[in-house]
Formats: structure tokens, sequence, C-alpha cells
């Protein structure tokens, strides 16, 4: 079990990696007018969606096999939270390949604003699960 675990952190710790750096990217594409750096960044961005995606299928796998095999958290109202939490990071992570497509076909209408808010998502998400997982306050 502590190997799935210390994989499991290795995987969500590597995935959060690429939702924070991510909608940074999408703040510089929504900024830049000049097209070599719309390319750069746009291949940046996509290559960064294709390697963080299996990152996080893997964090989310061995995340399921800890709580439905081995039983961690079951029952108990944290978990159940930190479920939805997760599942709400799952949401991101597509609205990041949206934001990724509307990019790639040249069609964004959002402000670098936006995006810088939209970059907050994750943390916020991440201090959620934190206390959750740590603290355990139901």
């Amino acid at each position: 079990m502590l190997w799935i675990k210390t994989f499991h952190i290795l995987f969500v710790v590597s995935w959060f990696a690429g939702l924070f750096y991510l909608p940074r990217i999408y703040v510089n594409l929504a900024q830049t007018d000049d097209p070599a750096s719309r390319a750069t960044l746009l291949g940046m961005a996509g290559r960064l969606y294709r390697f963080m995606t299996p990152l996080g299928v893997l964090a989310l796998i061995l995340g399921n096999v800890l709580w439905l095999h081995y039983g961690i958290g079951q029952g108990q109202g944290w978990m159940h939270a930190k479920l939805l939490a997760v599942l709400a990071l799952a949401v991101f992570h597509l609205a990041c390949r949206h934001h990724l497509r509307t990019f790639l076909a040249g069609a964004n209408h959002r402000s670098h604003t936006y995006f810088r808010w939209f970059n907050e998502i994750p943390v916020l998400l991440l201090l959620l699960i934190l206390i959750l997982v740590v603290v355990k306050p139901f």
C-alpha cells in the first residue's frame, strides 16, 4: 500500500504542476499579438496538456485503488468532501482543454485578467484537499 500511496502523491504533485502552469501560459497567450510568440506558447500549452493528462489519470486511478481496495477514508465525511473537490479538479482540467482548443482555433475572447483568476482555482482546490486529508475536519 505504501508504494501505491507514494506513486499517488507523485502523480498528484506532477499533475498539479501542470494545472498551475498551463493557465499561466493562457495569460501570456491572451496578452500577445505576436504570431511567433503565439505559436511558441500554443506549442508549449499543447505539449503540457498532453503530458499532464496521463499524470492526472494515474493520480485518479491510484487514489481510487487506495480508497476502494485499501479502504482509506471509506465512510468518512472528509473523504466524500475530498472526492467532490477532486471531481472539481477534473472539471478544471477539462476546462483547460476547452480553453486550449479555443486558443488553437483563434477564437479566444477572454482577457488575461480572466486567466489570472482562472489560475487561482487549482490553488484553492489544493488547499481544500490538503485541509480535508490532513486535518480531517469531519
